[in-house]
């Protein structure tokens, strides 16, 4: 989708400070942190949300899910992670491209 920043992350049209990236999927850095670590993960084929997903997203989802707890080991999360995924406006998405938050070390309190 031309205006989606997500896509055009995706894209290299916007620079982002990856953290993984394999055919299926792309992982970044958030530009605004709520902890001192903050990255997300998401498809590189365009879905508004996790609303919009369906049996044909399962494999994608699946990979998210399984890249999660790899990805914030990596980045030092050992002692455990959040894991946030905010869906349509009321659910407090912001933006509409699927996108998994992985949140760990000082930062936001347990829900």
């Amino acid at each position: 989708m031309s205006d989606c920043i997500f896509c055009k992350i995706i894209a290299g049209e916007i620079p982002c400070n990856k953290v993984y990236e394999d055919e299926d999927v792309l992982a970044f850095h958030d530009i605004h942190p709520v902890a001192p670590v903050h990255f997300m993960i998401i498809p590189k084929a365009h879905v508004a949300s996790l609303a919009d997903c369906d049996e044909s997203h399962a494999a994608v989802l699946g990979k998210i899910l399984l890249l999660a707890p790899r990805l914030a080991r990596e980045q030092g999360l050992d002692h455990g992670f959040r894991t946030v995924i905010n869906t349509g406006r009321g659910g407090g998405q912001e933006v509409f491209h699927l996108h998994v938050h992985v949140i760990g070390g000082a930062g936001p309190r347990p829900m």
